[in-house]
Order: C-alpha cells, then structure tokens, then sequence
C-alpha cells in the first residue's frame, strides 16, 4: 500500500469496531491493575490474576462469538459495545463497594483479588471478544485467512495504541472516573457510527441514556464512610494512588492504600509511628555524629525522615524519590522546602546511585511499593552499589517489612545473608515485642565495628542526639542462623515467593504517645500497590498503640 492509498484509506464499519474494541480491552486492563492493586496490593499473584481474567473472558467472548457469527450485523455489534459502556458505567459507580466487599471473602490470600477482577472486568472483557469474530464475518476481504488475520490485526493495533495511550498519556493526566467516561463514551461513539446513516430510535435512546449514567457514575458513587479520617488531597499519579488524609491531629500520606509517612500536626517533633525513631540508628555506628557531612534518602514519601535529619545533624541531606507526585504533595502538605542542605532528585533509586560520583556517610532506604521493597532495591548487586557509593566508614540502613521468626521471617532472612555479602558487618534490630510481621532494621557498616549491645547502649548514653535510641538498642536481635536463606540476585526473582507466607496475615506498628519524640515518616516511601491499612487500633496503659493491618491485603 503506498502513502497516497494509505492517505485515502477508510475503515469499514466492521474495521472500526475491532479497532475502538483493541483500544478499550486493553485500556481496561491497565486500568483494571490501578483500581485493584489498591485494594489486594500490585505483587505478583494481583497483576497475574488481572490478566488471567482478561485472556480468559477474551478467548471466552472470541469462542461465543464465533459461534454466533454467522449472520452478524453492524447493528448487533452496536448493542455489544452498548452493553460494555453500561458495564464500564457500573465499574465507575460500585467499584469501590465491590472491592470492599470481595476483600471480606474467606480466600488464600494470593487468591484475593480474583473475585474482584473476575466481577468487575471479565464481563465487559467478554462482551468485546465477541467483535473480532463479527467482524471477520463481516469482512470485505475475499478469504477466511485473510479476513482473519485483517482483523487480528486491527485488533492488535488497537490494543497497542490503548496501552500506550492509558499507561503514557491518559493516568498521568486524568482520574480514574475520568478514563472511564472516556471509554465509555468512545464506545458509545462507535456504536452510533455502527448504525449509521439512519439510527433508530432505540439504539439512539439507549446511547443517550447510558452516556447520561457514564457521566451520573463519576460523581454519585455509593456512599461509603472512610474509616481513615478526611480525604484532603486525592490524585492518580503516574505511579499510584496518592491519597492525603487527616485523621484527628495526625496527617497520613497513603500511596496505593498504604500507610507511607505520618505527621503529628499539632506536635510535629513527634515520630507518630515507633519504628521511625530507628531511623537515627545510623548515627550510633559513625565514628562521629559531626562527621557525617552527606546523608542520602532513597524513598521519599513526606520527607518528614530527610527533614528530621536537615533540622538536627550538620549534613546535606539528598533524597531520591522516583515519583515527582509525592515529592509535590511533600511540600504541599507536609511541609518540605529544597535548599542548600535538601535536595529532591525524581529517579529510582538504584539508577541514581549508578549515576552519580558522589558518596555518603549514611545511606537509609526507605523505599516501598506498597508494603514490600522493589526487588532491584533488594539485591546483592544493589548492595554491592551501595557499599561502593559509601564512604569507608559509612553506614547503610534498611527498613524491612518481615517477621523476627517462623515462615513470614523468610525475607528477612533472605535480605540480611544477602546484605552481608556486601558489608563487614550487619545489625537487626525488631521494632516489636509480638512475633507478627514489622518492621525489622538492618544496619550495615561498610568497615568492620563489631559491636555489642551494650557497646551501643553506651554510645547512645554518651551521644546527645535527637532521639532516645535505648529502647531501639533493646530490641537489638543476635546473629541468627540464616545459612539456608537464599542470596538475592538480579537473575533470581525470588522476592515474591519469599513474600508469599506473609500474605494476609497481620502487619504491626507500634505507635507513639502524642506529644513524645521528634519528626519522620511512617512506613515505606518510594513508589512505582492491601486494604487501606488502620484495620485495627489496640492500646494498653503499659505499651503505645498499635497500628494493626493485613499484610498484601
């Protein structure tokens, strides 16, 4: 076909609706991850299920309607994409609600996102697989073979043309409600043109109606009350769901429904959850807390962690988050200001430290996706990186989500071997008494120190830092065996199966008395997807709250 054939090309009716029909599947699909994954968490057994859900609902509507092909009808296939609008209508309006509700389910928990998947998008992904097939019927093409492959092509190229438009254009700069009606309504379009040049007054009736509820759906979802207090900002970023809410005094950055920094707006020296007070570990470990002159955050979240150290140690403090959303809520809503001693950098972290001459005296990662740490961040490659970006008597700090003990304690384990591989010495210390999933801290020392205990105990007597680190101290953990915990590798993806017992089981952070400590994040930081995480609060007279949620759920 030369460009002047090309140029003058015009699709068939049939062509049209295979194409508009690649376009929304796959758009669906991607949408399906950011609407999900909120809910069930973005690990491997989320994202797999999605997908297994779409292919299958596709071959079940290619079978179906092949089937029914002989016969077929523009007209037909106007009502099919009719009915999927009204379907992405209701996904709009119950999403929400269905997602609740599917999560109550008594399933394993790498299971639990395949109701929500199946309910809310294997029927409109049905509904478009009978096209292809009507459409082949319908060709102009003279064989079966090339009708076939026509349409497969078209078809294709839809669906490519949807993925790159809803992944590269469309989430960063629309809501999720908002890319819906897009769908939607470009099916409703298609539709039309399908019954043209003279529509009925039916079709025309039933595309005006469901237009009319695609755009009703966008702002009358069901009334639902949010546990987590009030919604203060809300937005898709290109990365998740960034959400920033005010519960009572206490001010909660949730990327993907997850718990990722915390302020105390009336107290802001106070480390609203426990575990951030271990932050300061590192400082222990130096030499000397006046010579640490260059401190590097990889995950950023609220900056609140970076901030703390800006305010109370002598030393430029960079931060690298690979979502520049967060960074802009971070100076919003929880007050960071970039100035000569605070630098924001938007990379992922690995890459950044590729990348840049300069080394740091103490390195604190702090990354997540969601509740567990980005495999590329957990390797021993990335640890090998790290020690070479460290000065020679730099520390590294890791906030690992894991159990102290039992199954759920296999990537911890995992993660601390692998961590040894690359530094002299490494330290874990618990952030709970319970046995449940926390967060555990590795500290690593790229000379070797040896300490003991009490050697820490003392240096935290005899240093006056920001923050009390005797209990942090306390909770040191001995040596354990973990010679049978496999080493992380880039060509091993073993994460995710080490993740595996942890799922649906409880995750616990200790929180502070208000008016106590200084200032930093809660939990993980950066981002690239659980149920909205405060499950729970239990408090006694004798022990702070806890923040208890399902991990992965």
């Amino acid at each position: 076909m030369d460009l002047r054939t090309a140029a003058a090309y015009r699709p068939t009716k049939p062509e049209l609706a295979v194409f508009v029909s690649g376009v929304t599947s796959m758009g669906l699909e991607i949408l399906a991850v950011r609407i999900i994954a909120p809910q069930f968490g973005s690990h491997i057994y989320t994202v797999g299920g999605i997908l297994t859900v779409v292919l299958a609902a596709l071959s079940l509507g290619y079978w179906q309607g092949g089937k029914r092909a002989r016969g077929a009808t523009n007209r037909e296939m106007s009502w099919l994409l009719l009915a999927t609008a009204l379907y992405v209508a209701i996904v709009i309006y119950a999403s929400d609600l269905l997602l609740i509700q599917t999560s109550t389910l008594a399933l394993p928990p790498r299971y639990a996102a395949l109701p929500s998947a199946i309910i809310l998008f294997g029927p409109p992904t049905y509904l478009l697989g009978f096209i292809s097939p009507y459409a082949a019927e319908l060709s102009q093409k003279a064989g079966v073979g090339e009708a076939s492959g026509h349409v497969y092509a078209l078809g294709t190229i839809g669906s490519i043309l949807g993925s790159a438009a809803t992944t590269f254009v469309l989430i960063p700069a629309m809501s999720i409600d908002t890319i819906g009606v897009l769908f939607g309504g470009l099916l409703v379009g298609t539709a039309i043109v399908l019954t043209l040049p003279s529509i009925s007054r039916k079709p025309l009736l039933a595309s005006v109606t469901i237009v009319l509820l695609l755009v009703a759906a966008t702002g009358a979802g069901p009334i639902t009350y949010d546990h987590r207090g009030d919604v203060v900002y809300q937005t898709q970023t290109a990365y998740q769901e960034l959400e920033i809410i005010d519960d009572g005094d206490t001010r909660i950055m949730y990327l993907d429904g997850a718990r990722h920094s915390a302020i105390d707006l009336e107290a802001p020296d106070r480390h609203v959850f426990e575990y951030t007070r271990y932050f300061h570990l590192p400082m222990l470990m130096t030499e000397d807390v006046d010579d640490v002159d260059r401190v590097l955050f990889i995950g950023g979240g609220g900056y609140v962690g970076p901030q703390d150290f800006e305010d109370h140690y002598d030393a430029t403090v960079d931060v690298v988050e690979i979502d520049p959303g967060v960074t802009t809520a971070a100076e919003d809503y929880f007050g960071l200001e970039e100035s000569e001693t605070m630098t924001a950098h938007t990379n992922d972290g690995r890459q950044f430290l590729q990348n840049t001459d300069e080394t740091y005296d103490v390195i604190i990662l702090d990354a997540y996706k969601q509740d567990q740490v980005p495999f590329h961040l957990t390797t021993v490659e990335f640890m090998d990186l790290v020690s070479d970006r460290l000065t020679d008597d730099g520390v590294f700090y890791a906030n690992v989500i894991a159990a102290p003990n039992g199954p759920a304690s296999e990537f911890y384990h995992a993660q601390q071997r692998t961590m040894d591989q690359a530094f002299p010495d490494t330290y874990s210390f618990r952030t709970s008494e319970s046995n449940d999933i926390q967060n555990i801290q590795i500290v690593a020392t790229n000379h070797e120190t040896g300490f003991s205990e009490a050697e820490l105990a003392e240096r935290n007597d005899a240093r006056n830092l920001s923050v009390d680190l005797s209990e942090a101290v306390g909770n040191y953990m001995p040596a354990s065996d973990d010679s049978d915990a496999p080493i992380l590798r880039d060509d091993r993806g073993e994460v995710d199966s080490l993740l595996d017992p942890m799922l649906g089981q409880r995750y616990v952070i200790e929180e502070t008395e208000d008016g106590s400590g200084s200032s930093e994040p809660p939990s993980p930081s950066q981002s690239v997807g659980g149920e909205p995480p405060i499950a729970a609060t239990q408090q006694t007279e004798s022990r702070p709250p806890l923040v208890v949620t399902p991990f992965g759920r």
